[in-house]
């Protein structure tokens, strides 16, 4: 009796340890998957990663590629502006590139001071018997202006383009041809002046024009190089 018992209780302490020994290899396998799972997701991951910032770099190498075939063609296109017969008889100085020409016709800049100071001192001078009787330069709004300041004008005196400056301007003279000289002028400035009203009244002793029109500019180009961050 007393062996059965032994017996008995060995075999429930080699089941018990059979038990605790297959606990041990199920945990610890499934310490080994989970870790293998954790590390394979990572790789994963970081092969996605270098593949999108592969993608990048070639999308950059492409773009610099497409510059480079640009560049060669701009160069030669300038060195035959450089020759252009019309660029350079239209030179404000003899020692001016062609084109320079180009840059004073469309400036940077949204100036609406130098665009009066150059209707004053250099289409209107030395016109005999030219009156200026009034003269307003409406400042490019988001530009010059913030928007804030509120500029009154009457419908349809203004351009719809965004890079417009917008003017007003009286003169009166008592010949006719002094009237006809500015329009003349206009046509010829290597500025673009685009004249969208024209009323001409006349008194006894003079004739009195008024003009609203717009010249234009064409704000510079940026290009730069930039970094750019890819995130997994």
């Amino acid at each position: 009796m007393a062996q059965k018992e032994t017996g008995a209780l060995r075999k429930r302490q080699q089941i018990a340890q059979s038990n605790k020994t297959m606990f041990l290899w199920v945990a610890g396998i499934s310490v080994v998957v989970g870790v293998a799972g954790v590390v394979s997701l990572f790789l994963i991951q970081n092969w996605m990663f270098n593949q999108k910032v592969l993608a990048e770099k070639h999308a950059t190498v492409k773009v610099l590629r497409s510059n480079n075939e640009a560049v060669q063609e701009l160069k030669k296109n300038i060195r035959l502006l450089e020759t252009n017969e019309a660029l350079s008889s239209a030179k404000a100085k003899g020692e001016d590139k062609a084109l320079q020409v180009v840059l004073d016709a469309l400036p940077a800049d949204a100036n609406s001071l130098a665009l009066g100071a150059s209707l004053q001192n250099k289409l209107m001078a030395g016109i005999d018997n030219l009156t200026l009787e009034s003269l307003t330069v409406d400042p490019v709004i988001g530009v010059e202006n913030s928007g804030e300041e509120e500029i009154f004008v009457e419908e349809g005196t203004v351009s719809d383009n965004p890079n417009a400056i917008n003017f007003r301007l009286s003169v009166s003279s008592s010949d006719a041809n002094a009237l006809k000289e500015l329009l003349v002028r206009f046509e010829k400035s290597i500025r673009v002046i685009d004249i969208r009203a024209l009323t001409l009244d006349r008194t006894e002793d003079k004739l009195t024009m008024s003009i609203e029109a717009s010249a234009y500019y064409e704000p510079a180009k940026t290009v730069e190089l930039k970094d750019k961050v890819v995130k997994p």
